[in-house]
């Protein structure tokens, strides 16, 4: 189980246009075979502020969403503003 997070920073006034994009993506993210977990979330406290929690079964799983229309469509979307963070754990080997 690999789960994602990613952080991207957003001018607040382009939020609003954004969130049609953003409810796209998770809807048909939630749909793929593999994915287990996928929101993302406007930070309450820092404005602009978006956090993206996402859980695959496997790396198969994480490549076949990166390869989707949809997440193809959102990066279209949104790819101009920077991704802050992005990080990947590996929950299958755990401790």
């Amino acid at each position: 189980m690999l789960i994602m997070t990613v952080h991207l920073r957003v001018p607040p006034d382009q939020v609003v246009v954004l969130r049609p994009h953003m409810q796209a993506v998770i809807a048909a993210s939630r749909q793929e075979p593999g994915c287990m977990f996928y929101t993302l979330a406007e930070d309450q406290a820092e404005p602009g502020l978006i956090r993206a929690f996402e859980i695959y079964t496997d790396d198969d799983a994480l490549a076949a969403h990166g390869a989707s229309a949809h997440f193809q469509a959102w990066r279209a979307a949104s790819g101009q503003y920077p991704r802050e963070e992005r990080t990947l754990y590996d929950a299958t080997r755990r401790a």
